[in-house]
């Protein structure tokens, strides 16, 4: 079953690919093609508290995984993941235990992220490495995508604030990812 994040995401990719030759066929040249960040609808107040403290927890709890099986040039990334999604998780809750956001926070990872962190458990070495900085790759690149959209439509100014203000730390994550991911 997809999550609505990922309904939504798979949606704002097939905007794209539709939107692609049209935009190609534009005579001005400085039409540039828009990323899924600025195309994407902002999710609910809900579903984003919900999707960002899952990923929070994933971020923390696998790069724990990566610092216990000594993956090589992983180390200083997962420290800096944990230290900071341990900071959002903190920001989150406090947003929420103050009443400015009513959400409820989950208290563990759904069946994806479980699953995800289960399969890191069983790997080493270099599978593991490789599907770690796959996993860090990819899920920097949704939560670029989440809070870009929620930053930008929320419906929750202090929440809205707050993904504003965290977004560029996520975008300097995603670029950390792909230089894992590229090696």
């Amino acid at each position: 079953m997809k999550t609505s994040v990922q309904k939504v995401l798979l949606a704002a990719g097939v905007c794209l690919f539709a939107a692609g030759p049209v935009l190609a066929q534009s005579p001005s040249a400085d039409t540039a093609q828009p990323s899924a960040q600025q195309t994407m609808p902002a999710p609910s107040t809900a579903d984003f508290v919900k999707t960002v403290a899952i990923s929070d927890m994933f971020e923390v709890q696998s790069s724990k995984l990566a610092l216990e099986k000594k993956a090589k040039p992983d180390a200083q990334f997962a420290k800096r993941m944990i230290h900071d999604h341990g900071q959002t998780t903190e920001q989150l809750k406090r947003l929420v235990d103050s009443g400015k956001v009513k959400a409820e926070l989950p208290s563990g990872l759904d069946a994806e992220h479980q699953q995800m962190l289960d399969q890191l458990r069983g790997e080493s070495g270099a599978t593991f490495d490789k599907d770690y900085d796959q996993m860090q790759l990819k899920g920097h690149k949704e939560a670029v995508a989440l809070f870009a959209a929620y930053a930008r439509g929320g419906d929750n100014a202090a929440l809205k604030s707050w993904a504003s203000k965290t977004l560029p730390h996520l975008q300097e994550h995603l670029a950390m990812a792909e230089k894992l991911s590229a090696r």
